[in-house]
């Protein structure tokens, strides 16, 4: 009884043999247990239908002796496109030479003619299992061994010396070039990284799609060694740019490089290099003095304590003012958050507002600041400015919340202002115009909060239709030191004013840096050198 034969029934085959009479009986018993036949009469023939129909052939089985090309030949060349296609060899000759040289390029079984063909049967089932199992451990992609292979390989040794490589935004790349030439750029990057870290010293594995771990064959290697190779890995990267069908493609990596003898080399080479890449390093050892374990603990703390927030009412509006240049008075305010501890301490955004948008928890912050901007506005009077992000503006839940609150307060909406923030990157303006127009019709301003920190875009400003412009606090901070600050402010100032626009200057903290914002004609000014954000109570 053939064990396992059930497992043909549904595979294409590829059969190569020069002999027809043999060739027509062997023919004809595969056709009756297996799905599809692929026939060729030669090693020439065979790999020209091998390289046709790669993708839905599952085993080979070849006659050595032939015409043009003979097995062996054709095998050698498949490998170099599969190297994991199953093969099974069929020969008239026992030669022990023979049989180490068919091992040698990586054929599976090896039968003897005449032909068993319960035998020959067998030996395909048995290569197909063996192949199944031994696909959980490669990646089919770059043929490189996989998070499986890694998992198991590290369960055997608890000492590590290794570097995690990560293709830095690569995602991108398959939006630009799709996924086709993607994997394409995947493979050379794999082919790259096998020569720069040769297999005698270097196991090297896909964990992801764009992850690769380095694992040192010698863990007394000294780490500053691999550091160097991989520098001259990331140097041969960034200056080289991989060619997939003429398209040149830049590529940018970021590397975390971790050495320990108690199985936690894996762990810290993932941890640094997220770090690595919050922190803009191509290349980072890993270190304790990083404290990566206390912020993620911090992080952890702080999704908890947010979540918590939300329903225990821990987050309350600040209002920073903002005031008139000329004459010091307030305009309005600008609605900042804050979380406000048990005991009453009161915590900056800085130390909470990424994690929550991380966390995706920031839509539950941004309706509590609307709620907070209209209390202010409805009970004192006062002008307030909400920040909003382009993630906001493009959130239909987000929206559908903030126009409620809006109708329901419509009488008081012409107080209230939108900063949309410039140093977020807008993929779609048709959503943030039909934001403008929207909350405009309420008789909302809408202005640009950052400009200046990210890609300041003067022709934004005039298509987007604001009424203000808030100059980043970046360029603000020194003017009164730097001759630079000051010609970007004044270049912005002017533009401002050329197309009617109302200009806002943050972070004004010294007399000194406010002379400066008076003589370059800013409208508005905001900082510590008028007042602190305050809470609602400490508003008239």
């Amino acid at each position: 009884m053939i064990e396992n034969v059930s497992i043909l029934k549904n595979i294409t085959i590829l059969y190569a043999e020069d002999e027809a009479a043999l060739r027509e009986i062997t023919l004809n018993i595969l056709k009756g247990f297996t799905k599809k036949q692929l026939v060729a009469e030669n090693g020439a023939q065979g790999l020209e239908l091998f390289k046709e129909h790669e993708s839905e052939i599952d085993i080979i089985i070849t006659d050595v002796n032939m015409p043009i090309m003979n097995g062996l030949e054709m095998i050698r060349e498949i490998k170099k496109i599969n190297s994991n296609i199953p093969i099974i060899v069929a020969t008239a000759f026992s030669n022990t030479e023979y049989l180490l040289e068919a091992i040698d390029i990586g054929v599976d079984k090896y039968v003897l003619k005449p032909i068993d063909m319960k035998k020959l049967l067998q030996l395909m089932s048995q290569s197909l299992l063996y192949h199944e199992l031994k696909d959980l451990y490669v990646d089919n992609l770059t043929h490189l061994p996989n998070r499986n292979r890694l998992k198991k390989d590290l369960e055997t040794s608890q000492q590590g010396l290794m570097a995690m490589v990560n293709i830095d935004k690569f995602s991108t790349i398959n939006d630009l070039f799709g996924e086709t030439n993607g994997d394409k750029v995947l493979i050379e990057f794999a082919d790259s990284l096998k020569k720069f870290f040769r297999k005698e010293d270097f196991r090297i594995y896909r964990i992801e799609a764009d992850k690769f771990l380095i694992v040192s064959n010698d863990f007394n290697r000294d780490i500053q060694e691999l550091y160097q190779l991989c520098k001259d890995f990331e140097n041969y990267i960034e200056e080289d740019p991989v060619y997939i069908d003429e398209h040149e493609i830049d590529l940018n990596i970021t590397i975390g490089i971790a050495k320990s003898e108690n199985s936690n080399a894996y762990k810290y080479a993932q941890r640094v290099v997220s770090y690595a890449r919050r922190k803009f390093e191509p290349i980072l050892i890993y270190d304790d003095s990083f404290n990566i374990q206390e912020s993620f603990e911090e992080n952890i703390k702080w999704i908890k304590k947010i979540k918590n927030g939300v329903k225990n009412d821990n987050f309350k509006g600040y209002f920073q003012p903002i005031v008139n240049t000329q004459t010091k008075e307030v305009y309005k305010y600008e609605a900042l958050v804050r979380y406000i501890e048990e005991d009453g301490t009161v915590v900056s955004p800085y130390f909470f507002l990424d994690i929550a948008k991380k966390a995706k928890l920031y839509p539950n912050i941004i309706k509590i600041m609307i709620n907070e901007a209209f209390n202010l506005i409805i009970k004192k009077g006062k002008r307030v400015a909400v920040n909003i992000s382009f993630e906001d503006i493009a959130s239909e839940n987000t929206m559908s919340y903030i126009y409620s609150v809006i109708e329901e307060h419509k009488k008081h909406a012409h107080l209230l202002e939108f900063e949309i923030l410039e140093s977020e990157e807008i993929s779609d303006f048709s959503e943030v115009f039909k934001f403008i127009e929207n909350v405009k019709s309420y008789g909302c301003n809408v202005g640009v909060d950052d400009f200046g920190a990210g890609y300041s875009n003067f022709n934004m400003l005039v298509n987007l239709k604001i009424s203000y412009v808030k100059i980043d606090g970046s360029l603000i901070k020194n003017i009164d030191s730097s001759e630079n600050q000051k010609i970007i402010v004044k270049t912005i100032t002017e533009f401002a004013k050329r197309f009617g626009f109302v200009t806002v200057a943050e972070f004004v903290s010294s007399e000194e840096i406010y002379k400066q914002i008076k003589e370059l004609g800013v409208d508005y000014c905001q900082g510590y050198y008028f007042d602190a954000p305050l809470s609602f109570d400490e508003i008239n």
